[in-house]
């Protein structure tokens, strides 16, 4: 259990540090933009308590925002986020429930679970993060351009993230 804590306090000092030192200053226009320290809340364990989730994402939000003088804008998409997990959770759940010592990456589910799962959790996070940043439905298709572009490209980079750093192939 201590070690569980350990590894989740560890990856979110590291994806907070990611996202604000490194993917802060890559460019890509104003229509791809990446977000990958969303897998903080994607990879939290089956067996957390929502409560807790709630907490840690409006924790993890609020961290961003802190460095991208953006108050609120980040704790309220993460905090969506983090509330719509356990519905996601529950849409895609496998017949036989969640294994405990099984955790949310792709080496443990599959691909096309961590597609469904990933996927739509990334997207509920950019239609918030996304259309709170306009707060105007007059650039409605403009903005949702924005969502499906941005998402593709965090789901990639999580998924470059997952091959890296999740799979036990290149810890031997």
């Amino acid at each position: 259990m201590t070690n569980k804590i350990a590894v989740n306090i560890f990856r979110f000092i590291v994806l907070v540090l990611l996202q604000v030192l490194i993917v802060r200053n890559i460019n890509f226009g104003t229509y791809f933009i990446m977000l990958p320290y969303v897998l903080f809340i994607i990879s939290l364990p089956f067996e957390t308590p929502r409560l807790l989730i709630l907490g840690l994402s409006f924790l993890l939000g609020i961290s961003i925002d802190i460095f991208y003088s953006t108050p609120g804008l980040h704790a309220s998409a993460c905090t969506t986020m983090g509330f719509a997990r356990y519905y996601v959770l529950k849409f895609v759940s496998p017949r036989e429930g969640y294994d405990v010592v099984v955790q949310p990456t792709i080496e443990d589910m599959g691909l096309e679970w961590f597609i469904k799962y990933a996927g739509v959790l990334i997207l509920v996070h950019h239609f918030v993060f996304f259309y709170f940043e306009v707060f105007r439905f007059d650039e409605f298709f403009r903005t949702f351009l924005r969502v499906i572009l941005s998402s593709i490209g965090t789901f990639l980079m999580v998924y470059l993230i997952q091959f890296l750093f999740y799979t036990k192939r290149f810890r031997k």
